[in-house]
């Protein structure tokens, strides 16, 4: 193997490993969080920001989605959101002049890190690929009024407004969401994939079925209530750094918590919390039972805990499985066939590990089961998640105070966005309820989602890509592939606080709309405004900006989709486009009429801490399933093979890192700083590989389609990963993820079980 990084950025080529940290947050979240704070915003914007965020005054945090109790701490924020909250409330800026330096062809070769670094974008740009002589193409300032007319002319170009799409990021507020639906649907297409497609769709999926909602059943009070948490597949010290105060809190009140990961996270081990003198030194040892599963198991974990706990006397809750499920019979017949043997092969894991876990099962009254990406990025994700649900269904964890299912969903508002009607198979009653509204009649077949949406640009049955948000090129599956899809689009328009790699891979034409942030004031004709998101445990509480915006040439995404439906749509739309830019409180007044659970909105809205929206499981024990019962599921059990001379690769993200926005350099808990391009492998199965410490290798994904895709310039880490497992980031990794590896039923891109090869860099 080599042993000096490959050319290309070199800065990004060559990390620098030591051991593994075994606590997170403390005094070093502290002191990270402030230095790069004040790099980006100086010391008195840094105070006068990170004051209001997550608070019942102030913006939300535009990072995850985790919520806020009804008593909120004077910091009510973690390192990673402040860091969220730095690069946009940063006093650097993007502007005309930026583009005229920086020709199309030089943002290509640029790094994520580094488009990220520049600053707000400040004006309008339009972009002509092959306009200019000698394929120097740059970016050019435009008018509002002329983007809006770009746009409007290759809509109405297209042969079929199903050759439009339209996505969405989880950052977009409810009120763009609910507008940005309105007008697709109005425009005549239900082609709106969003993030959710690559993330929790596999969550929605099993949670609809087995359920009746898509959504978790638990609060953050029964988080602090539960006798036992299993969090599986997260680590929620990197990515929803305020749930370890949770955990802590649940711990002091007597829960145990078992984690369930191919990777020991600091996080989940010890947690030192910043806010209390005596947590920060000392700290809250979390985990009591680590299964270090190999990765792709759970699915056969889970199988194997249902079928013994169906197997000890008194363990099931019979009253609740008779009085509120479906299915009980086939379960059983099903979970008679685990077998021990597969389920270690499968799992890595032994007997003692796995009877522990049941006997912490057994023991517990009120149990919540936590994920995230780890269990819904496979093949079998959704069968994965059915059989968690298994497990709360048996001993009667659903509709209990302290239990539940609780998906963790990765960005803020992902889940309001989903609410407000962003997806592409929306329910025949929400339609109804929209076009009695609005007196339009929207489209009833399907749309695309994201997998299937990158498939119509490849071929040529999409032409426009209109993005709410996001970095959809950085956070796709199958880089080459979606790489080239795009730049066969006629038009390509991303609504952008900030540059992405997304900018620089563009169709024949190309629009960056930049618009207000979280962090930034909004004023319209009818005064100052205020946006809405739910949270991930259903709370809808107001988000209001507090700094001045960061160009006068911005608007916000309100405002972006009013214009553009006005542009689009003409005086033939009777909806009111105008209004709802002059005053969002008509927007939910609207929703109000629309969506169940929104009832009277902009009363309840305007309380502080917002309204929690009705679950029927959790309210009820009420399940809206196709049976009217809660469904148990009984799916064969499956894993990943992996031959001889290969391992299994999760994509993951680093520590500097939110979703593809790279923060910093440095992945501090796992000991890896300065650089990205690493991966984890365990010293034993790299001594099989012969692969040296240090050394630098090419991965090289192998796929039933016969095509090999290739990530290179890797430096290996040894490091304690699940044997026959290796981690690395993405979306430097995303390139070995095939556009048709996806998830059954959800379509979610199998990001979590790559088999690689490895080859001298």
């Amino acid at each position: 193997m080599a042993t000096k990084p490959p050319t290309g950025d070199p800065i990004q080529d060559a990390p620098q490993v030591t051991p593994p940290k075994h606590a997170a947050a403390g005094l070093p979240a502290i002191g990270h969080t402030l230095r790069i704070a004040q790099q980006q915003m100086g010391v008195a914007r840094t105070a006068r920001t990170l004051l209001k965020v997550n608070q019942k005054d102030g913006f939300d945090c535009p990072g995850c989605a985790w919520p806020e109790g009804d008593k909120r701490h004077t910091a009510e924020f973690c390192e990673n959101g402040a860091k969220a909250v730095a690069e946009e409330a940063t006093l650097r800026r993007v502007t005309p002049e930026f583009f005229a330096a920086h020709p199309l062809a030089d943002l290509a070769t640029r790094s994520g890190y580094w488009l990220g670094q520049q600053g707000r974008i400040t004006e309008p740009m339009l972009l002509e690929r092959g306009a200019a002589p000698g394929g120097d193409d740059r970016y050019e300032p435009v008018s509002w009024e002329k983007a809006f007319e770009v746009i409007a002319e290759e809509l109405t170009a297209l042969d079929s407004p199903d050759e439009a799409l339209f996505y969405t990021s989880g950052r977009t507020s409810n009120e763009a969401a609910f507008l940005f639906q309105l007008f697709a649907r109005e425009f005549g297409t239900n082609n709106l994939p969003d993030c959710s497609n690559m993330c929790h769709e596999s969550s929605g999926s099993a949670l609809t079925e087995t359920i009746g909602i898509g959504k978790g059943s638990v609060s953050l009070e029964d988080l602090h209530r539960a006798d036992l948490i299993i969090v599986a597949g997260q680590n929620p010290g990197t990515n929803h750094p305020r749930m370890l105060s949770a955990l802590e809190k649940a711990k002091t009140a007597g829960a145990r918590i078992i984690s369930v990961n191919p990777l020991p996270e600091a996080g989940t081990e010890r947690f030192k919390n910043p806010q209390t003198p005596i947590g920060m030194f000392r700290g809250t040892a979390l985990t009591d039972l680590f299964l270090q599963i190999r990765i792709g198991g759970d699915q056969a974990l889970f199988r194997l805990l249902n079928k013994l706990v169906i197997e000890t006397d008194g363990a099931t809750d019979e009253a609740f499985i008779r009085e509120h499920t479906h299915g009980y019979e086939d379960l059983v017949a099903a979970a008679k066939e685990a077998d021990w043997e597969e389920t270690l092969t499968a799992t890595g894991l032994t007997r003692p590990e796995i009877e522990q876990a049941l006997a912490m099962v057994l023991a517990s009254e009120r149990t919540i089961v936590c994920w995230a990406m780890g269990l819904t990025q496979h093949k079998h994700a959704v069968a994965t998640i059915r059989e968690v649900v298994n497990l709360l269904l048996l001993r009667g964890n659903i509709g209990r105070p302290g239990a539940g299912v609780c998906p963790v969903r990765g960005h803020s508002n992902v889940q309001g966005d989903r609410t407000m009607g962003i997806f592409e198979r929306p329910a025949p009653a929400f339609l109804d309820a929209l076009d009695r509204e609005f007196g339009i009649t929207s489209p009833r077949g399907h749309g695309y989602d994201v997998v299937r949406s990158i498939q119509a640009l490849r071929d040529g049955r999409a032409k426009v890509l209109f993005a709410m948000g996001g970095n959809f090129v950085g956070a796709t599956p199958d880089t080459e592939v979606t790489e080239a899809a795009i730049r066969k689009a006629a038009l390509t328009v991303h609504v952008s606080t900030k540059l992405n790699r997304s900018h620089a891979v563009t169709g024949r034409r190309a629009l960056i709309l930049p618009t207000l942030g979280r962090t930034d004031k909004d004023v319209q004709q009818s005064g100052k405004q205020f946006v809405t998101v739910e949270d991930s445990m259903g709370m809808v509480h107001a988000s209001r900006g507090n700094l001045a915006p960061a160009s006068p040439h911005l608007l916000s995404e309100p405002a972006i989709v009013a214009r553009m439906a006005r542009a689009v749509l003409g005086t033939a739309s009777a909806t009111p486009w105008e209004e709802f830019e002059r005053d969002y409180a008509s927007i939910r007044e609207r929703i109000s009429r629309v969506i169940p659970g929104f009832e009277d909105f902009n009363a309840r809205v305007a309380r502080p801490g917002g309204f929690q929206l009705p679950h029927a499981p959790r309210d009820e024990r009420r399940f809206p399933t196709k049976t009217g019962k809660a469904n148990f599921t009984a799916a064969p059990v499956e894993y990943p093979r992996v031959p001889a001379g290969r391992l299994l690769l999760q994509t993951l993200r680093s520590h500097d890192q939110y979703n593809t926005t790279i923060y910093g350099l440095d992945d501090r808990y796992r000991g890896i700083t300065g650089g990205r391009r690493v991966v984890m492998v365990n010293p034993a199965d790299a001594a099989e590989l012969g692969l040296a410490d240090g050394s630098y290798t090419d991965l090289v994904s192998e796929w039933t389609d016969g095509v090999e895709r290739r990530a290179p310039g890797f430096r290996v880490v040894h490091y304690p990963t699940a044997r026959g497992c290796a981690a690395a980031y993405y979306p430097e990794t995303n390139v070995l993820v095939p556009l048709d590896s996806t998830a059954d039923v959800s379509n979610t891109p199998a990001s979590k079980s790559v088999v690689v090869r490895f080859e001298p860099a």
